[in-house]
C-alpha cells in the first residue's frame, strides 16, 4: 500500500461501481480505511471521467461534512494505547489545494441565444409563456450549445461572478425529460472546448443570484433542489424563494460549497428517495446557516410508484396542465388557432397568477 490510512481502493474486477454524479457504470473508485475502523458511504470516492464528470469526494471533505464521525474517530485515537498517527507512515499527506479554473464570462453571453433550437426552452414555452421562459433563462444564465442540435447549458456562476463550469445536457422538447438513450447526453463546456489543465470546482447552480444584497432578496429563504431544471420550474411557480440546485443528490453538496449560504434561512427539497440522505446533512448546514430544514412534503403525498420513480418537486408542480400547456394542445389539434393568435396579437392570461 502507499502508506496512507485512507486511500483509494485497489482495483480488482468488479470493484468499481456507478458514479453517484454522472451515473455511468464501473467508473467510480471508493476510498477505504486501511485500518478497517471506518466504512465510508458509497459517495466517497472519485470518478474516472475527470473531464466530463469531475466528481471527487475525499475523506477530508467527508470528515468536514460529518463532524460527529470525525469526533468519534478522535475518541478512538485517544483511547488507543498507540496513537493512530504513530501507526501511519511518516510521509505526510499532501494538503495543497489546486488552483480553481474559471471560464471566460463572454462564453456565457455568447450562449444565451438561439433558444428556438433549445429543446428545454421549447418545452418551457409549452408550460409557461415565452416571456416567462425567456426571463428565467436570462435570470439563471442558461445558454444553448451546438451539441446535440441545441442542448442546454447550465452555467455555474459563483457569488463573485466567476464562471466555474458549464454543464451541457440534452432534453426532449415534448416531455422536458433528460435524454439518456441511446446514450446519456451530458458533458461539460471545458471538456467540449478542450480547455487545457482545467481544474473544475463546482458551485451551486444559480449561486450568482446571492450577489443581490437588496433587502427584498436577502430576506428570501433559499430553497435547494437537485436538478437545475427543477430550480427553474420551481422559481416560476413559487417565486417566494431563491431556488438553487446542487446538480445531483451529492453533486456539489458539501460544506465548502454551502458556505455561501451562511446566515440565510435554507430549506432542502430533495427528490423522493433522497430525503433521509439530505436530512443527515442538516447539522452541517446548521453550523453556519441562520436556519436549515429539510422538507418531507413530497414523502407525505407521494404514492409508492412515485417514490420508486424518484420524482421531484417540479414533477408535482407540472402534474396538472398549465393554461399554456392546454393552449399548446389545442394548437396541436387545430394549427389555425396559432395563426389567429398571431394575427390579432392575442396573449394568454393566467388569472391564477394575476395579483
Amino acid at each position: 500500500m502507499n502508506g496512507y490510512r485512507f486511500h483509494l481502493q485497489k482495483y480488482r474486477p468488479g470493484s468499481k461501481t456507478a458514479c453517484p454524479e454522472c451515473g455511468r457504470k464501473s467508473c467510480f473508485t471508493r476510498y477505504i480505511d486501511e485500518e478497517g475502523e471506518i466504512s465510508f458511504p458509497d459517495n466517497v470516492g472519485i470518478c474516472d471521467h475527470i473531464n466530463s464528470c469531475g466528481y471527487h469526494y475525499t475523506p477530508k471533505e467527508y470528515f468536514r461534512d460529518n463532524p460527529a464521525v470525525k469526533e468519534r474517530l478522535s475518541e478512538q485515537e485517544r483511547s488507543s494505547h498507540t496513537p493512530t498517527a504513530a501507526r501511519l507512515a511518516a510521509k505526510p499527506v499532501p494538503e495543497q489545494e489546486p488552483q480553481i479554473s474559471f471560464l471566460p464570462s463572454d462564453w456565457v453571453e455568447q450562449s444565451m441565444h438561439r433558444y428556438d433550437i433549445n429543446p428545454l426552452h421549447r418545452y418551457f414555452i409549452r408550460v409557461m409563456s415565452k416571456k416567462d421562459a425567456d426571463r428565467l433563462f436570462r435570470l439563471y444564465r442558461v445558454g444553448t450549445s451546438r451539441m446535440w442540435g441545441g442542448a442546454t447549458v447550465f452555467w455555474q456562476i459563483d457569488r463573485n461572478g466567476n464562471v466555474r463550469a458549464g454543464k451541457i445536457m440534452g432534453y426532449d422538447a415534448e416531455t422536458g425529460h433528460r435524454i439518456k438513450e441511446p446514450f446519456n447526453q451530458v458533458s461539460w463546456v471545458h471538456s467540449v472546448r478542450k480547455v487545457p489543465d482545467f481544474r473544475m470546482k463546482q458551485c451551486l447552480f444559480g449561486e450568482h443570484l446571492l450577489s443581490d444584497t437588496s433587502a427584498a432578496v436577502s430576506a428570501q429563504p433559499v430553497a435547494i433542489v437537485e436538478s437545475e431544471k427543477t430550480a427553474l420550474v420551481a422559481a416560476h411557480f413559487i417565486p417566494d424563494f431563491v431556488w438553487l440546485a446542487t446538480g445531483g443528490m451529492h453533486g456539489c453538496f458539501n460544506s465548502e460549497t454551502m458556505q455561501v449560504l451562511g446566515g440565510r434561512e435554507v430549506i432542502l427539497f430533495p427528490d423522493l428517495k433522497a430525503t433521509e440522505e439530505w436530512r443527515r446533512r442538516l447539522p452541517m448546514l446548521e453550523s453556519f446557516c441562520r436556519r436549515a430544514t429539510c422538507s418531507d412534503m413530497l414523502e407525505k403525498i407521494a404514492t409508492d410508484a412515485q417514490r420508486e420513480t424518484g420524482l421531484d418537486i417540479a414533477d408535482f408542480l407540472l402534474m396538472e396542465d398549465t393554461p399554456q400547456m392546454i393552449l399548446a394542445k389545442m394548437i396541436e389539434r387545430n394549427p389555425m388557432l396559432q395563426t389567429f393568435i398571431d394575427t390579432f396579437g392575442l396573449e394568454l392570461v393566467d388569472t391564477g397568477r394575476v395579483e
